[in-house]
């Protein structure tokens, strides 16, 4: 049982590593696109900034919750190291029971922001799937759709941290 679970875990750590890989990659084709269509073009497009803000926002959050999984966030090594491994296994423990409730704490206020959130992006279109397929919008895209990173995150955090917590029990 340990063992597909293991397995799962390793298919969620690669998936997340590739949305980020892929938010990277955006946010640099962004942000040349950009750069390249005002400076050398003389005109910009009015998406170009928005879409590098926003590829970088979902970047740090789903990076987030991958050194929350895999307990690489900011952590006082050196101080762990001085302390003995049993008082120093019971902080770490500590620190990974915190980020779990930072991360429940994001998933609740994360749901009301989306859930609240009112206006639309002006430079946006978007898009909808449904059963017909993927259509096109003439509206433009709700802010909703931007900060609905915010209960992922905390979801994913939380169960990072959840994991990482219980392989060190």
């Amino acid at each position: 049982m340990m063992k597909f679970l293991n397995s799962i875990d390793r298919f969620v750590h690669r998936v997340l590593e590739g949305m980020c890989s892929i938010f990277l990659a955006a946010m640099v084709g962004f942000t040349l696109y950009n750069v390249t269509m005002r400076y050398v073009f003389n005109n910009p497009p009015v998406w170009g900034d928005l879409l590098t803000v926003l590829s970088n926002i979902w970047l740090m959050f789903i990076a987030l919750s991958l050194t929350a999984r895999d307990n690489e966030h900011v952590a006082l090594n050196l101080i762990y190291e001085k302390l003995p491994e049993r008082v120093s296994l019971y902080i770490r423990q500590f620190w990974k029971v915190m980020i779990m409730i930072i991360g429940i704490v994001l998933i609740i206020y994360g749901i009301e922001l989306v859930e609240g959130m009112r206006g639309k992006y002006w430079e946006m279109w978007y898009f909808e799937i449904s059963m017909q397929g993927i259509e096109f919008k003439p509206n433009y895209m709700p802010k909703k759709y931007a900060v609905a990173i915010l209960p992922l995150a905390g979801f994913l955090t939380t169960v990072g941290a959840a994991i990482s917590f219980i392989k060190k029990v």
